[in-house]
């Protein structure tokens, strides 16, 4: 389909044993990430002491002088303090160094670094790479703990904590996809000192001590392989349970704005639309249809989820009390109209009233009516956070409400008409956002079949699944590069976003060397296929931008392995 060898594209194939440009030039492979490490419970990224060790032995650097401040033996704890913002480290109690500026680099060749005592999944949580003890921007006398490790090494410990290795390899290497890309381009980009934090706020990382086979296999065999959208990475989201029905991005997020405002419904992404499992199903976003969908229990890929559908259930009084505390939590979102500053005289509930739904049927503007007033709340998480039972919010906002008037004694001959009590009923399915990828979907997919690009192509439309762009530019000193990947299939193309000026540059693909001539193509990338040197199983390619003084610009390169499906 994409077979052009000379049009814009001059290519020439030359076989090589061992290049030897490729060992007179550097090259890098990977990325390196920058993790945060919280407290035991996971609500904390800055400190003012902490200590730290490893499972072998270790040392520790100061990172602005480069000098090594300490060796020391496997497990010996040492801690570090913060004060007057500057480092103190503390050996048992003796003083070793002080005032120091840091960073702080904690590093062991053969083991893991650890924080002393801190558990993850129950066991105690190792690290691969190293440890950067760093000071808060924001806040004097504290700092963050920053795990520094290569990302498919932080990726073994987050698959297996995002997703039960028993939803299968297919479902797995789908997760390692999604979870690659969520590090690459996170939603928010809110902490200064490091990428993505470890709890479920990002995505969950648990280290080196919770790793597992099938989920490392599943990272092996995705190496470097990411989801595009027109060549640049998607916003890889994904949740427990979408119920049978995923929603859009927008109905679901806000979008804040230039000064300040958030607003929702939010940006829209052209990729992550909402897509029910059955193409028959019609979109819920009517009433109707909303409340016999989730009443009902169709075939679906999440089907097998614990909160495929649920229901929870209230009498009045009880969410009127819940209400109202909820109610001034959620006013800070900025997504409760009127904005009350207290909410004590909510009055008596009358109804619930859904007054906008996504494709999914997700609520995204509910009214709760009483006889003092309406108030609205709008967005799927304010929405969840506002009806509570035993102070935890609904699974998700695919919900439809009831409220009933049921006797108190269950002999209908002993019922008196006024020994009656109001209950509210909510009635839904899914847990979680509902938007990008159904986790007990994915497993159930693999289950039947289907492949980790075509799960991930599922749930993200006109994606393409491929290596992440290496951007070569000689004025930014990136002139090589390497990446190694894993395909089934022996079908690959290499893509070519050019877009400024005629570019000479080298592929070395499983030790075959293709030199190429680009000429700008500024409305699509030039694609090139390279079926024919490509291996089932793992293949290596290597990107050589050699010095003219017309290589100044730079240069967008990757291999797709499964192309964008049209919509």
């Amino acid at each position: 389909m994409y077979k052009k060898f000379l049009t814009s594209v001059i290519f020439f194939l030359v076989l090589v044993t061992t290049p030897q440009f490729v060992q007179a030039v550097p090259a890098k492979e990977g990325q390196v990430i920058r993790a945060g490490i919280s407290n035991a419970n996971f609500k904390e990224y800055y400190f003012n002491e902490t200590q730290v060790s490893a499972t072998d032995n270790f040392i520790l650097t100061d990172k602005k002088t480069g000098t090594v401040i300490g060796e020391f033996n496997a497990d010996e704890n040492i801690k570090i303090c913060i004060k007057n913002n500057l480092f103190d480290i503390f050996q048992q109690e003796t003083l070793i160094a002080q005032e120091l500026t840091g960073p702080i680099v904690v590093s062991s060749k053969e083991g893991f670094v650890k924080i002393t005592d801190l558990k993850r999944a129950g066991k105690p949580a190792f690290y691969r790479g190293t440890f950067e003890i760093t000071k808060a921007p924001t806040k004097n006398n504290y700092f963050n703990v920053i795990n520094v490790v290569d990302l498919e090494s932080y990726l073994r410990g987050v698959v297996p904590n995002e997703m039960p290795v028993r939803f299968g390899h297919e479902a797995l290497k789908a997760q390692a996809i999604l979870a690659r890309n969520y590090v690459l381009k996170p939603r928010d980009k809110k902490y200064h000192n490091f990428d993505v934090c470890d709890s479920v706020a990002c995505q969950v990382y648990f280290g080196a001590n919770t790793e597992k086979e099938e989920a490392d296999k599943a990272v092996e065999e995705t190496k470097n392989m990411v989801a595009l959208h027109n060549g640049e990475l998607i916003l890889a989201l994904y949740s427990s349970t979408a119920g049978g029905y995923t929603e859009n991005y927008e109905n679901a997020f806000s979008t804040d704005s230039a000064n300040g405002n958030r607003l929702f419904p939010g940006m829209s992404l052209p990729y992550m639309k909402g897509v029910p499992d059955n193409p028959k199903t019609k979109p819920l976003n009517n009433e109707e249809d909303a409340q016999k969908f989730y009443s009902s229990t169709p075939d679906c890929f999440d089907s097998a989820s614990p909160y495929f559908r649920w229901t929870k259930e209230w009498t009045a009084k009880e969410l009127e009390d819940v209400l109202k505390k909820t109610l001034k939590t959620q006013a800070t979102t900025g997504f409760v109209k009127p904005k009350k500053q207290n909410f004590d005289d909510l009055g008596n509930l009358q109804e619930i009233k859904i007054t906008k739904r996504g494709v999914s049927g997700k609520a995204m503007s509910v009214d709760i009516i009483t006889d003092n007033g309406t108030i609205n709340v709008q967005k799927e998480l304010p929405i969840r956070r506002t009806f509570q039972k035993n102070n935890i919010g609904l699974p998700s906002a695919n919900v439809f409400f009831e409220i009933k008037e049921e006797n108190t004694t269950k002999n209908d001959s002993q019922n008196d008409p006024n020994d009656k009590i109001k209950k509210v009923y909510a009635y839904g399915g899914g847990f979680g956002h509902g938007v990008g990828m159904s986790q007990w979907g994915a497993g159930e997919m693999g289950r039947r079949g289907f492949t980790y690009d075509e799960i991930v192509q599922h749930y993200f439309q006109n994606t393409a699944i491929a290596t992440y762009p290496i951007v070569l530019s000689y004025k930014d000193g990136v002139e090589t590069a390497i990446q190694t990947f894993y395909t089934d299939q022996k079908k690959a193309f290499l893509v070519i976003d050019n877009k400024f000026q005629s570019t000479t540059f080298t592929v070395v693909i499983n030790a075959q060397e293709l030199r190429i001539n680009a000429v700008p193509s500024p409305f699509k990338p030039e694609k090139i296929d390279i079926s024919d040197y490509i291996v089932k199983g793992e293949n290596k390619i290597t990107f050589v931008l050699p010095y003219t003084e017309f290589n100044k610009r730079p240069i967008k390169l990757y291999v797709e392995i499964k192309e964008a499906k049209d919509e």
